[in-house]
């Protein structure tokens, strides 16, 4: 009884891998972004953002990047990260495969309002940029004394 295909159940699978093999010429194989704030699979490059009270990091996961190509910039509460990445293939050779992304790229970040645009320091190592914004000194909580 169970692993037993009839027909009309060979059918139904048919038309569903069908169904799902349209949809993704339509709108692509990679699909669209999960939730109003994601990026669709695939964009490069990756990042990754966290906060404290007294900071906001950013992880932008860049390998193979050279540090010297990578524009970053600060706009109110607006982090822009740009640049290239390039690989050389050698003369006569021929590429059967290639899967990592290659070309210019920009990723624009939307922090929080509180973030202070004169203070960040951007550091890169082994392959990942990690920007630090601190936030405005006057928006920090402050301990009051009770007397």
């Amino acid at each position: 009884m169970f692993g037993y295909w009839t027909g009309f159940d060979r059918d139904i699978f048919d038309q569903f891998e069908r169904l799902r093999r349209e949809l993704d010429g339509t709108f692509g194989e990679r699909g669209g972004p999960l939730g109003i704030r994601s990026v669709a699979a695939g964009t490069y490059p990756a990042i990754n953002v966290g906060a404290s009270s007294r900071q906001v990091d950013v992880y932008v996961f860049a390998a193979g990047v050279a540090p010297g190509s990578l524009d970053i910039s600060m706009q109110q509460n607006l982090l822009t990260v740009s640049g290239e990445r390039s690989t050389a293939i050698p003369e006569g050779a021929q590429a059967y495969r290639r899967e990592r992304f290659e070309g210019s790229f920009k990723r624009v970040v939307t922090l929080p309002d509180d973030v202070d645009p004169d203070k960040v320091d951007a550091a890169y190592r082994d392959g990942v940029l990690h920007v630090t914004v601190q936030r405005k000194e006057e928006l920090q909580p402050r301990r009051i004394e009770v007397k």
